[in-house]
């Protein structure tokens, strides 16, 4: 880890750990809202003065609440949610990726959602591949994906080998892909299969159980 990441990480823990008490928590879902003075605080919370004080120095320390003088009288003060205060709570930026490869075994339902989803929150380049592709995309695949404005009908399955290139970050979008790979680096999905029961249910679950790491995922994965 180098020192800005370190650095970076250290402020995460930081925050997080002026956040694990109850009333700092309340304090800063408060300041999400708009700005309060020490004594409206206090009446919010219902506690005594020296024990908010100590709360918001642990805020203030933590870089997560700063506070000013009023403007209309200097001896009152308002605190505030720091600039970018709620940065770095969430996981931050942890992959770097040309394209972003999502693989099943038969490229026909999963993977090929995965890359089509993808496509929709992310400026890298997606794709998709199979170790053992099928002859077509699974009607099933089609339909759910048209339900939601997407078309697949087109897209033939590949290969990995015809696909894969160096510098590809890779999502497994099924175990048996993921266990028939070791080592091959990347990130594991372990999406339920929706050919087996071939349900309409079951692939508005695959596709929604893949929307939702998608969208988990895209703000994590920066290009190279």
């Amino acid at each position: 880890m180098n020192i800005e990441a370190a650095e970076g990480f250290r402020a995460r823990v930081a925050k997080h750990a002026a956040l694990g008490d109850p009333a700092r928590l309340r304090i800063v879902d408060l300041l999400t809202l708009g700005d309060f003075s020490p004594t409206e605080l206090q009446a919010e919370l219902g506690m005594p003065s020296n024990l908010l004080s100590h709360h918001l120095r642990t805020l203030e320390d933590a870089g997560l609440a700063t506070r000013h003088r009023s403007e209309a009288d200097g001896r009152r003060s308002y605190i505030r949610l720091a600039a970018g205060a709620l940065e770095g709570l969430v996981p931050g930026a942890e992959h770097g990726a040309r394209r972003v490869l999502f693989v099943c075994t038969r490229n026909s339902a999963r993977s090929q959602l995965a890359a089509a989803l993808w496509q929709q929150v992310s400026e890298i380049p997606s794709t998709s591949a199979g170790t053992h592709p099928a002859d077509r995309i699974a009607q099933g695949a089609i339909d759910v994906a048209r339900r939601h404005g997407l078309d697949l009908a087109d897209l033939p399955p590949r290969t990995l080998i015809q696909v894969a290139d160096q510098g590809d970050f890779i999502v497994t979008v099924c175990d048996k892909a993921h266990e028939e790979l070791p080592g091959l680096g990347g990130i594991h999905w372990s999406v339920p299969d929706p050919l087996r029961p071939g349900t309409k249910e079951a692939f508005d679950m695959a596709f929604n159980d893949i929307t939702r790491r998608i969208n988990d995922l895209a703000p994590r994965v920066t290009a190279v």
